[in-house]
């Protein structure tokens, strides 16, 4: 087949340690595909160098020879190659302002550009994604920064025993930690001054699946969004789940009932009705998809005229989709694993770094996965080997409307050959280009 495929390191930050493709599929590929693999070499990877010659890959500075680059996160616009295809999270398809000279780059080198975030099924559903790594790894740290937080209120507290994310050897290793943990809750229970806790979770997908996986380690009391509102529950050796969907979190502004579908096309018709569940919780967990078209579920100015009120709980707010002034309007910038947390002053409208002040503490990791690389890369690549041999496999030299991508992946291409798809023409708007 004479193709080569390249595996950029990642250096987006000190954390990023992951890789798309790990070695054992690497070998994969050199077996069964008749492929070449070229991998930059990398001293933070989670996989050493050794691993991937091991399997016959070979190391190199310079992957400028490869057909096809796979990656993680972004690329610096000075490593693109004219006419190459590149495989990665771009973080372009909201416009997003710092990425549009990467993407302006790629254009004029003629490059093609697949984004993993858009291959998707005939619904619309992710196929490739760290979602659920996401996930546990938020609520690891956003537990941490509870049981530190209650510490730092002087409150005794099982949570304060809990390690950050990447503290854990594996995901089983953490689990089995936060087990030991429910068992203490069941036989002593929680401090009654913040019984009963309440962990709220906004959305259902994989992420939010994720985080719940981690939570239901502990004992686990689910409670309807409604159930909320009452007062019929009070235990201080269970902790109560709430799972918020849309429609529990935005109402219409007519007459008309909720309609999903309607929300997606048209969330300029709703307004949120959060508002009246957040004093209720102690943890809220944010695992929704945001634009700046759908409603904020937590403002800075509801914060402002209800924090420190006697009813109002809560404590921290665990951001796993870490949209800047998004959904969550006081995540007003992203964090770093080792310091995963900020304090949020609803009255002075500032943050101070740790989980010690006044006002809500807001976890806002924006790249957790890299928290769990070993687990979370052998998941992604596994993932990802269903549809490499279709890319590869494409005539990229056809219209795009002829190369042979399956639909899935063609969902996913942004850029073919330089210019934008028809489906993403729209990201125009953001860059001047004469495409």
């Amino acid at each position: 087949m004479n193709v080569i495929i390249g595996i950029r390191r990642e250096d987006k930050n000190r954390w990023e340690s992951r890789v798309p493709l790990v070695p054992q599929d690497v070998k994969r590929l050199i077996d069964n595909y008749d492929v070449k693999i070229v991998v930059q070499p990398s001293t933070i990877r989670a996989f050493p160098d050794r691993e991937f010659i091991d399997v016959g890959a070979g190391i190199k500075e310079d992957i400028s020879d490869s057909q096809f680059v796979f990656a993680v996160k972004e690329i610096p616009i000075d490593f693109f190659v004219p006419n190459k295809t590149y495989i990665f999270f771009s973080h372009t398809i909201k416009g997003q302002s710092y990425n549009m000279s990467m993407l302006k780059r790629m254009m004029k080198l003629g490059c093609t550009l697949i984004d993993y975030e858009r291959i998707l099924d005939e619904k619309g559903r992710r196929l490739i994604a760290f979602g659920r790594y996401a996930g546990l790894a938020g609520m690891l740290d956003t537990l941490w920064a509870f049981g530190k937080r209650l510490e730092w209120k002087g409150i005794n507290n099982p949570f304060a025993k809990i390690k950050r994310g990447y503290k854990y050897s594996s995901i089983k290793e953490a689990k089995e930690h936060i087990e030991t943990i429910g068992k203490e809750i069941i036989e002593d229970g929680i401090d009654k001054s913040i019984s009963p806790v309440v962990c709220g979770f906004m959305g259902y997908g994989n992420v939010s699946k994720g985080a719940q996986e981690i939570l239901d380690c502990l004992p686990i009391e689910e409670l309807e969004p409604d159930t909320l509102l009452s007062s019929t529950y009070s235990s201080n050796r269970v902790i109560y789940k709430t799972v918020f969907k849309e429609s529990d979190m935005v109402e219409s502004t007519s007459e008309n009932p909720f309609d999903l579908l309607d929300y997606y096309h048209n969330p300029s018709g709703y307004q949120s009705k959060f508002n009246k569940f957040i004093p209720y919780i102690t943890i809220l967990m944010n695992c929704i998809y945001w634009e700046s078209k759908y409603p904020r579920f937590v403002t800075k100015q509801y914060l402002k005229e209800y924090s420190g009120k006697e009813d109002f709980r809560l404590r921290i707010i665990g951001d796993i989709s870490c949209d800047i002034e998004g959904a969550v309007e006081c995540t007003v910038h992203s964090t770093e694993p080792d310091k995963p947390v900020y304090v949020y002053d609803p009255f002075t409208d500032t943050t101070k770094d740790g989980y010690k002040g006044e006002g809500v503490v807001i976890m806002a990791v924006d790249n957790l996965p890299c928290e769990l690389p070993l687990e979370s890369s052998a998941f992604f690549s596994n993932t990802l080997m269903k549809f490499i041999p279709n890319i590869i496999k494409a005539n990229f030299p056809e219209k795009f409307d002829e190369c042979n991508l399956p639909d899935e992946v063609k969902k996913g291409v942004i850029l073919y050959k330089g210019k934008l798809t028809e489906e993403y023409r729209y990201l125009k708007k953001y860059i001047r280009v004469d495409r």
